[in-house]
């Protein structure tokens, strides 16, 4: 399925379910669909199955059942719509308004249940858990430093990476920033396994975590 193709899907496509799922993909592609229901009565379908070679009929129990287990696609159902409804026996099909349905007709945009999940790197947890650390120890540096006055400190996490941190005029315990880098790590570390469908690409690098915790920690510090 792509953006430049027309596929056609004859097949396994007698239940809605199979139908809503070819939808959601062709929403998630962004692609259009329709829907061409070719309409045949029950004795119609026995008597091209009797038609065929004995080898390849299906048996009379076989055939009710698929019969009785079809599903007619509706317009009322948005993964059935746009729906175009001919007989077996009509030779006048709208191939004009098909044509103008699966080029030109509107394209559904993908939802959060359609979008793809985007994961995130392999060592997207160890720089998570690393850079966090580091900015931990040197919070407790810097804070040393200030004698407990509080102020800006200034965190050189690397020769090209240097932060800045608003330290409140207390004296800040490790266990205090260690349970604040717990859970950061926690927030983040779902959308690590488990991947994310936020638009547009999640940044995992160490400048872009440096900063959200960073962040984080001058939101959650108490003065």
């Amino acid at each position: 399925m792509s953006p430049d193709t027309i596929l056609i899907v004859d097949a396994l496509n007698y239940i809605k379910g199979f139908r809503y799922q070819i939808y959601c993909v062709a929403r998630e592609m962004k692609v259009r669909m329709c829907t061409v229901f070719v309409v045949a009565t029950h004795e119609h379908c026995r008597q091209w199955n009797h038609e065929r070679p004995a080898d390849q009929q299906y048996t009379k129990d076989t055939l009710d059942g698929l019969l009785l287990r079809y599903e007619e696609p509706s317009s009322m159902a948005r993964w059935d719509s746009p729906l175009f409804t001919v007989t077996w026996v009509d030779d006048d099909v709208p191939g004009p308004q098909i044509w103008e349905a699966i080029t030109e007709g509107n394209m559904k945009p993908p939802n959060s249940g359609t979008l793809s999940v985007a994961k995130a790197p392999t060592d997207a947890l160890h720089c998570l858990e690393q850079t966090t650390t580091t900015l931990v120890s040197l919070i407790m540096t810097e804070q040393a430093t200030l004698q407990g006055g509080g102020g800006l400190a200034k965190l050189p996490l690397s020769a090209s990476l240097k932060l800045e941190i608003n330290i409140p005029a207390r004296n800040l315990t490790l266990s205090e920033l260690q349970r604040l880098k717990r859970q950061f790590i926690t927030v983040h570390k779902k959308a690590i396994t488990l991947g994310t469908t936020e638009r547009g690409a999640v940044d995992w690098s160490e400048e872009s975590i440096a900063h959200k915790f960073v962040a984080y920690l001058e939101e959650h510090l108490k003065p």
